[in-house]
């Protein structure tokens, strides 16, 4: 049931579908470089918990209601470009119109922006509950928990990275997180429709 190729592949998939948390949370870290521990947490958190819970949404989708799942997966890749290019452009708008040093408030990260790069980066996990299809309940759980921990270790080094960076960078973080964020959803939608 339980081998070592289960844990190898489980955390090498959560690797693969972390990259764009890491990104996201590079951004975060870049746009906030005076970052505190506790909300560094809270972001790695929350792209943990969409990445944990979409496989197994996947998963249960699958298991039920498969041919609804499998009518919704097409629009994937179009729902993560739609909200990663809504965030990344109000970010490149507001580095664009000024980056006052003064005006840090605003460019800190509200808790709906951080549920919806939740969501944005994690939601073509859901199609990984076809790959974990064949695994009983237990094993689709524990490989979404192998997923989970992997995307908040990968998260916390890009938010870490991120507000190194950002540092430098001052008043130019915004426009390069806005960049960043719209060059994610691109990718995740060119993958999701043409590959």
């Amino acid at each position: 049931m339980f081998s070592f190729i289960f844990f190898f592949n489980s955390f090498w998939l959560g690797v693969g579908l972390a990259m764009d948390s890491f990104s996201v949370s590079m951004v975060n870290g870049l746009n906030e470089p005076n970052m505190k521990a506790g909300k560094m947490n809270l972001i790695a958190g929350c792209y943990a918990f969409f990445q944990f819970a979409m496989p197994m949404i996947g998963w249960i989708c699958v298991h039920t209601i498969v041919v609804y799942f499998k009518a919704f997966e097409k629009f994937i890749p179009w729902i993560a470009l739609i909200l990663l290019l809504y965030i990344g452009g109000k970010m490149l708008i507001e580095g664009i119109k000024g980056g006052d040093e003064d005006d840090k408030s605003d460019k800190t990260l509200t808790f709906g922006t951080l549920m919806v790069q939740g969501i944005a980066t994690a939601i073509d996990a859901l199609s990984v509950g076809f790959t974990i299809a064949d695994y009983g309940f237990l094993m689709a759980f524990i490989a979404s928990m192998i997923i989970a921990v992997t995307t908040y270790l990968i998260s916390i080094a890009g938010v870490v990275i991120g507000k190194k960076v950002g540092t430098k960078l001052s008043g130019k973080a915004s426009i390069l997180g806005g960049v960043i964020l719209i060059g994610i959803g691109i990718e995740i939608f060119v993958k999701g429709v043409f590959f």
